[in-house]
């Protein structure tokens, strides 16, 4: 199979889970206790005003009605209009989208800038003081809720030590960079120890191979050995338990971009949830679903380039 048949293959893959998350996401939205009718008027809501804006919303037809005119809208590229911002959904989640992303790619690498050396230096040494001492401190990262760890990291160096900005995203790279530092390493501080750990068995595993007993016996250098033997076989556990976390880093975002108050798509969804927005926690949720899909398809792609033993049959 080549790689194009298998692009298409898998994005073809793409139109039922699709489907099933916009099911599922659109049933359990009007799960959520409140009328969104009620929310918008407030105080000044009565019975004629409720009756009206409901009709204008949609929101007296049939669920079965509903779910079928959003279906629709969907597969022309329409996801509605925000009940609370009065915008296109789709504008709005865009205007979100870069922070949200940017807040992932930042845990991920700080993630690895982490886990890496640990595992090499834990893996090199297992058994050890040293070795121990690692898996000790990311056994205690690990058991730390992610929002208390952040809380705690926000009055540490943000209030105690006003080192890093208590909120916001900044307005170019460089503030971007320094005001999701901390969110960035809450994530990080939870995504490392899997990523070490798993790393970790793997490095032990791969020493203890032929091949690399065989090049040690030739002389090559421990750094060459590390790099072109053992890293790459390394790093596809890695990618592995990226791909598959994928999903929980997306929902750790959710509740970290609230705690840091960054302009997100996690602050997004909550706050729409706190207005019954409807049309924008549907829309949230389903670029989530698509980003989570794309991002395992990359994930798979990269295989292939870390190992060409890797076929795509």
């Amino acid at each position: 199979m080549t790689l194009p048949t298998l692009l298409a293959r898998r994005l073809a893959q793409l139109v039922p889970v699709l489907f099933g998350i916009v099911v599922v996401v659109f049933l359990f939205v009007r799960l959520i206790p409140g009328d969104p009718a009620i929310v918008m008027l407030g105080a000044y809501a009565t019975d004629q005003g409720l009756a009206a804006l409901r009709n204008e919303l949609g929101l007296d037809l049939p669920v079965w009605e509903q779910l079928a005119i959003f279906f629709g809208k969907v597969l022309q590229g329409n996801l509605g209009t925000s009940l609370f911002f009065r915008r296109p959904v789709i504008e709005v989640v865009l205007e979100r989208l870069p922070a949200t992303a940017a807040l992932t790619l930042y845990a991920v690498v700080l993630s690895l800038l982490l886990s890496v050396p640990l595992a090499i230096l834990s893996a090199l040494r297992a058994g050890s003081f040293v070795d121990q001492a690692v898996r000790g401190v990311t056994t205690l990262a690990l058991a730390m809720p992610y929002f208390w760890l952040g809380l705690n990291l926000l009055i540490v160096f943000a209030v105690l030590l006003p080192i890093f900005p208590v909120a916001g995203y900044g307005e170019n790279l460089g503030e971007h960079l320094w005001h999701l530092f901390l969110p960035a390493l809450t994530i990080a501080l939870h995504l490392g120890p899997t990523l070490m750990r798993t790393l970790r068995a793997t490095i032990i595993e791969v020493l203890q191979a032929p091949h690399v007993e065989f090049a040690r016996t030739k002389g090559l250098p421990r750094g060459k050995l590390i790099r072109r033997h053992v890293l790459r076989n390394g790093l596809m556990a890695t990618v592995t338990i990226l791909g598959v976390n994928i999903g929980w880093l997306m929902g750790g975002s959710v509740v970290i971009e609230y705690v840091f108050n960054i302009p997100g798509l996690g602050s997004l969804i909550i706050s729409s949830i706190d207005s019954r927005d409807y049309p924008v926690i549907q829309g949230v949720a389903l670029v989530f679903g698509l980003l989570v899909i794309l991002i395992n398809l990359a994930t798979d792609l990269v295989y292939g380039v870390l190992d060409p033993r890797v076929s795509y049959e």
